[in-house]
């Protein structure tokens, strides 16, 4: 995506490239229902879920859907995960491969209870 500040999510998204605005869009809305008392705002000039601080962040990119739920989170997935490029707490859901919506639900909902949980 071009370098470009954005202020909201709905900014950004008018800005994901076509191949994967459908993707997004089918992301943000069901990790929206997995974390309902959380707030949608842009962080690190991506769009993320916030709830007693960020729960995750995710973004567009030309050959993926960079997917950011913490390192907790990706431990806690690690083996589902092992099919994908991972960093230490990042993801990537490749294009050209079937987003794995079950799996972004279950990592945003285990994030969340953390949050929820937390003191």
């Amino acid at each position: 995506m071009e370098k470009t500040k954005f202020g909201t999510v709905d900014e950004y998204f008018k800005k994901v490239p076509s191949q994967a605005l459908e993707r997004m869009g089918t992301i943000r809305k069901e990790i929206k229902e997995m974390a309902p008392l959380a707030q949608e705002v842009i962080s690190y000039n991506m769009p993320a879920l916030k709830y007693k601080g960020i729960l995750i962040y995710y973004a567009a990119y030309a050959k993926h859907i960079g997917f950011y739920a913490v390192p907790t989170t990706h431990k806690a997935f690690e083996k589902e995960l092992s099919e994908y490029k991972t960093g230490k707490g990042s993801v990537q859901f490749p294009h050209n491969k079937p987003l794995p919506l079950k799996l972004i639900k279950r990592m945003t909902k285990y994030r969340y209870e953390e949050k929820l949980n937390e003191r």
